[in-house]
């Protein structure tokens, strides 16, 4: 089959589209003919390297896919050929305390497919029927490869961790990005008067156009300081921080008395100075969140496949042109997912 691949870290011209060798079947295992993958910046740093990842070369990346089903393990009950599916990426042991206090993204083990294993960006996946959920007839196969990382990511952190309330108000960082855009539109849908922060007068009008109330161009003034101006001093409950070390500082100004600033990740660097004084005086909370549970992944992606929430395309690529796909998230164009077609689907 064809794949997305790399042989070592590096920068974008490692990645390879070529030849793989099939990939065999496990009991509980399901084979997926991929129709669309998505990118998301976990690919970028794994393509890198991360500190303690130890892959199995060559590499096939990607967290994000969607297809159709064309073999199933004799232990699979939950699917069979012909059903179509979106993968969700995180594997757990199933047996630590965590796991069998229903806490599955705690568990010991944890880990990501694409990141810590191997991906789905490829003509054809295998992987365990945990990692499946059903896609609708009605779903275009970019928008089911788009949501389940990004949205069951935003879910978890705004309704599960940080307990956004409909009279509450949150500052989401990055609007544009894949979590980013997702946070916005799950901020208003929950009620909350939605704070957004873009680079740019075209993205900030995206902001707008997908649930934000309030828009900030973090370029041309401190976001920090544009909240406070637009809250009269008085800070937002929850901050929405997936860039890390960069905006530390300022999303922790950002917070009302008593907020959350809830993190899933850290684009910038993962060691921000950060004001201790400020956390304690405040009372503020400092929330990490990591993916979702198989329950949220289900609630959020209902919400997707029945349009009420829209994962936005930037790009549709052929697999081939993936490095192409990376450049797109690391220079920050355009808004929403980058998604990924392997060659022999491009033009289905």
């Amino acid at each position: 089959m064809q794949a997305v691949q790399f042989s070592g870290h590096g920068d974008r011209g490692v990645i390879e589209y070529g030849e793989y060798p099939d990939l065999e079947m496990g009991r509980e295992a399901v084979r997926v003919d991929i129709r669309a993958g998505a990118l998301n910046h976990l690919d970028v740093w794994t393509r890198r390297g991360l500190p303690g990842l130890d892959l199995a070369m060559p590499h096939i990346p990607g967290s994000d896919g969607a297809g159709v089903v064309v073999e199933v393990g004799e232990g699979v009950s939950r699917f069979e050929e012909g059903d179509r599916v979106a993968v969700s990426a995180g594997i757990n042991c199933g047996d630590c305390e965590f796991c069998r206090h229903g806490a599955p993204t705690l568990c010991v083990n944890f880990h990501l497919l694409g990141e810590h294993v191997r991906g789905v960006h490829a003509e054809q996946a295998v992987v365990h029927e945990d990692n499946l959920v059903s896609v609708p007839e009605h779903v275009d196969w970019e928008t089911a490869a788009a949501a389940p990382l990004v949205f069951q990511t935003a879910w978890r952190m705004l309704v599960t961790r940080a307990e956004l309330g409909p009279t509450e108000s949150v500052l989401v960082l990055g609007a544009s990005g894949g979590v980013g855009h997702a946070a916005v539109q799950i901020a208003d849908y929950v009620g909350a008067d939605v704070y957004a922060t873009a680079s740019s007068a075209e993205k900030l009008d995206y902001a707008e156009e997908i649930g934000a109330d309030y828009t900030i161009n973090y370029e041309t003034e401190e976001f920090a300081d544009a909240i406070q101006d637009l809250t009269g001093k008085r800070g937002v409950d929850v901050v929405v921080d997936h860039v890390g070390a960069q905006t530390w500082q300022q999303s922790l100004r950002s917070l009302a008395r008593g907020g959350r600033l809830v993190t899933c990740g850290a684009t910038t660097g993962p060691s921000p100075e950060t004001d201790i004084n400020r956390i304690f005086w405040n009372q503020l909370e400092v929330i990490g969140s990591t993916m979702g549970t198989p329950g949220e992944v289900d609630d959020v992606l209902g919400l997707v496949w029945d349009g009420t929430f829209e994962p936005r395309i930037r790009e549709v690529l052929p697999m081939s042109e993936t490095a192409r796909g990376h450049e797109l998230l690391e220079e920050r164009e355009g808004f929403g997912k980058v998604v990924l077609k392997p060659d022999s689907a491009y033009n289905e």
